[in-house]
């Protein structure tokens, strides 16, 4: 649905998701992937990399949102029916949308990667808001604190079938052996197609993930704290949330391609205190000078992801175009910098018209 909004918005909200959005953008569209700066590659398997950030952080805001998006409507058990069916239909569409990615450009149906980014966005938007309207916030804690606990134990206890032992490799994990078995192999990461980093069994934490930006965002509506103790808490609340996941990462190492419950604590805790900068400059202090291109960016999200998705497919931006100029890794770089140059433009536009596309 496209429809022009006016109603008021938490700006460092868009911001934020705005920068990740971005960010997501810049590092998966390099102009040669031969050549690429450490930050900007994700971790070879345990660790944590800026680039593998994003994916948490978005996930992370797409908690918050849900809370802004349908705290309103949940106090109504009238309005729970059509609410369901708009959040079913919403994920159908993300998800949809996800699958003809990897349909593009050769429409191999045998081959299609059934997970992926969007895919995993769609069901946690599902899960996280279905939660959120139809139980309460000490509800939500457990799960959320369950699906960690019960994550780390599946991964870290439960015997692999074929292997004999529970492990935390690429190809003989649990959740590796979850993925060939119910989605094969022609249907995974093609760069594997024995394992997927957005799997069946990982996409539990994530749902932690989720469920833990509702918590901020309820926290950052509350009407009966001041500013200042709001951003306070957030802060204390990441910075003991990282402080956890490092303290995890001892004995569950931290893994973006696991998604380790590690992980998910230590990129929640950074993306709470990431917000609560942002909501303290913006919101509260009133400093939006120069926040507006990520503000177009983070309002239609979705859309620039989607569109930085395809014109790759119709078109890359190869590094040849900045060489001899630059280096090769700058040349990379620039193509990537010019990649969200151009997906600028047209949110630019629908923010410039107060247009926003709501899928």
């Amino acid at each position: 649905y496209i429809f022009h909004s006016m109603k008021q918005r938490l700006l460092s909200l868009d911001f934020f998701r705005g920068v990740t959005v971005a960010g997501m953008i810049l590092v998966n569209n390099p102009g040669d992937w031969g050549h690429i700066y450490a930050p900007l590659e994700h971790s070879k398997w345990n660790g944590c990399t800026p680039t593998d950030l994003v994916f948490p952080f978005f996930l992370f805001m797409v908690g918050v949102a849900v809370s802004f998006a349908l705290s309103s409507r949940r106090e109504d058990p009238t309005l729970h029916k059509s609410l369901i069916l708009h959040i079913f239909r919403r994920a159908a569409i993300i998800f949809g949308i996800g699958l003809a990615f990897g349909l593009i450009p050769k429409f191999d149906f045998a081959h299609v990667r059934i997970p992926g980014v969007l895919a995993r966005i769609a069901v946690v938007y599902l899960v996280i808001s279905l939660l959120y309207l139809k139980t309460g916030s000490k509800t939500r804690i457990w799960i959320c604190a369950g699906l960690l606990v019960v994550y780390y134990l599946l991964m870290t206890l439960v015997p692999v079938p074929g292997v004999g032992y529970p492990n935390l490799e690429p190809e003989t994990n649990l959740g590796a052996w979850l993925d060939r078995t119910i989605l094969t192999p022609d249907h995974l990461w093609k760069s594997s197609r024995t394992w997927d980093p957005e799997g069946i069994l990982s996409t539990l934490p994530a749902i932690g993930t989720g469920l833990l930006g509702i918590m901020v965002g309820d926290w950052v509506r509350r009407k009966d704290k001041p500013e200042a103790e709001k951003v306070a808490w957030l802060f204390a609340a990441g910075f003991i949330a990282v402080l956890a996941g490092l303290i995890w990462d001892g004995f569950f190492p931290i893994n973006k391609q696991l998604w380790t419950s590690s992980f998910v604590l230590f990129t929640a805790g950074l993306a709470s205190m990431g917000l609560a900068l942002c909501y303290w400059l913006i919101d509260v202090q009133g400093y939006k000078k120069g926040t507006a291109p990520f503000v177009a960016f983070g309002r239609n999200a979705i859309t620039a992801y989607v569109l930085s998705g395809l014109v790759p497919r119709i078109h890359s931006i190869p590094s040849s175009l900045f060489m001899p100029l630059l280096s090769p890794l700058n040349a990379s770089l620039a193509a990537a910098i010019t990649l969200v140059l151009l997906m600028l433009i047209p949110v630019w536009i629908m923010y410039k018209r107060n247009i926003i596309v709501k899928i």
